[in-house]
């Protein structure tokens, strides 16, 4: 029987697997959002950037060089990085927030001045009520 030994994967499936993650936005060792740059490439696969060499493996280096090309557009469109889109979602869930937190607070200011007024109603009815059954007393000299 031939013995089937899984093989290691060599250094260009290695880059060519860390491309593909970057491009998908899907990093395992740098941070997501992380540029696909060569070096990057390289970071993410786990070596040295000087290990992706040119002269070594010229078809990733020109498939990596194609997709910055075609993408450069991509990232200077959107004029801001994704840290700072981040923090103005963040800016905008907390004014989200503040309002929502407005309008109930208004809501529950509301509804306790209707109560008020009732009850202030209530009392006068009782205070009538109260008035005609016993007359305030009169001093009589």
């Amino acid at each position: 029987m031939p013995s089937q030994t899984v093989k290691a994967p060599d250094a260009e499936d290695r880059f060519r697997q860390a491309f593909e993650r970057l491009k998908a936005d899907e990093p395992k060792l740098l941070k997501p959002g992380a540029p696909v740059t060569q070096n990057n490439v390289a970071r993410e696969a786990g070596c040295d950037p000087s290990a992706l060499k040119k002269a070594r493996f010229p078809m990733l280096i020109r498939e990596i060089q194609a997709y910055i090309e075609l993408h450069q557009n991509d990232r200077h469109s959107t004029g801001k990085n994704p840290k700072k889109r981040t923090a103005n979602r963040t800016v905008q869930k907390r004014l989200e927030d503040a309002i929502r937190q407005r309008d109930q607070a208004q809501s529950i200011l509301a509804s306790a001045n209707i109560r008020i007024i009732e009850l202030s109603e209530e009392v006068q009815s009782l205070q009538q009520q109260l008035d005609e059954i016993r007359p305030s007393p009169r001093w009589q000299t």
